[in-house]
């Protein structure tokens, strides 16, 4: 196996290691007595040493005091974490991978370990449209933190909220399309350590799984047609699209819970002739099924006429009746009856 091949099996195996961290605000108690009585311990390692009866005693008390005081008390506050509902912290140590710890509450964890989130650290589009919801061409992420600069990851499901695309459908018609994306983490590790920043990431994804799908349908096709088409088959299309966005974020630890498309239009520079194809479309279609129905009515009426032995018409009469009667049931208006008085023949 090439070097390149074992480490994209690494990434795509990377696995979530979720801490048991301890009660966060036992510790904090327990740090602050300590604290002061550091504080007190250096108040009568003073008095001991100026009074020169027992300075190494003195020393000794200041020193540890000291060292407490400055050092090991705020070294321990620094591995004090508060955690909301559905939030995570992906924590380091010293550039290896320490754990993830999830659950709301206060907890305490090794201090030294460091938060990491790529997608609040790096300015993406996703993260700048939060900002700047107004600014053109930018991608739009509905998520709770991602435009701060907390490094917790949010494991709520979030939307993505792309802009409209102009695509070629199956028939090489320019569309102009829009899909909104309802997604979350379901791991962390791989969110963080497998991909550069990974709503950047799905985002480039969204935009490449929506060209993939929709080359292969039809914006629309006829009634009597029973291929699939992105106007008439919208769901199939949806569902395929979420498919093809989940395949390819697996390896970033996202789940697709929802992709549904949001606008659908011809652009606009075919938009005037396709409109007037797809009314052409619907004459003929109208067209059709009046001249079956009209030719069904002249069929029964002649059969009628013949069972019921009202009248004997020759060749030449029923094809005078049968024109008649195709211009009156064929007509775009109401025809104008004119009343023959005279003998038939």
């Amino acid at each position: 196996m090439s070097k390149i091949d074992s480490t994209k099996e690494k990434q795509i195996h990377c696995s979530e290691i979720e801490l048991k961290a301890k009660n966060g605000m036992g510790i904090l108690l327990l740090n602050i007595l300590l604290m002061i009585l550091a504080i007190v311990g250096f108040i009568f390692g003073v008095i001991f040493a100026n009074k020169g009866a027992s300075l190494a005693l003195g020393v000794i008390l200041i020193i540890i005091g000291a060292v407490y005081l400055f050092i090991i008390g705020p070294i321990l506050f620094a591995g004090l974490k508060v955690l909301k509902p559905n939030e995570a912290l992906v924590l380091t140590l010293f550039g290896k991978y320490y754990g993830t710890l999830k659950g709301e509450g206060f907890f305490f964890v090794n201090p030294f370990v460091t938060a990491v989130n790529p997608a609040t650290s790096t300015p993406t589009t996703a993260s700048v449209s939060i900002e700047h919801s107004t600014a053109a061409g930018k991608n739009t992420v509905q998520a709770g933190n991602l435009g701060s600069m907390s490094k917790k990851i949010s494991l709520k499901a979030m939307t993505l909220n792309n802009d409209k695309q102009k695509i070629n459908d199956q028939l090489g018609n320019p569309i102009v399309i829009g899909i909104v994306v309802i997604w979350k983490v379901v791991n962390t590790a791989k969110a963080v350590f497998n991909v550069d920043n990974y709503t950047e990431y799905l985002s480039i994804q969204c935009d490449s799984a929506l060209r993939n799908i929709v080359r292969l349908y039809p914006y629309d096709v006829s009634s009597d047609d029973n291929e699939k088409s992105l106007r008439g088959s919208s769901q199939e299309v949806a569902e395929r699209i979420k498919a093809e966005i989940q395949s390819k974020v697996e390896i970033a630890g996202l789940e697709i819970l929802e992709a549904r498309i949001t606008h659908l239009a011809y652009a606009p520079e075919v938009a005037a002739v396709m409109l007037q194809r797809q009314q052409a479309s619907a004459i003929i279609d109208a067209r059709q099924m009046i001249v079956e129905g009209a030719v069904g009515m002249v069929e029964m009426a002649l059969a009628k006429l013949n069972e019921n032995d009202i009248v004997h018409l020759d060749e030449e009469r029923k094809a005078a009746m049968v024109s008649n009667l195709l211009v009156v049931l064929c007509g775009n208006k109401d025809a104008q009856p004119i009343v023959n008085s005279g003998s038939l023949y």
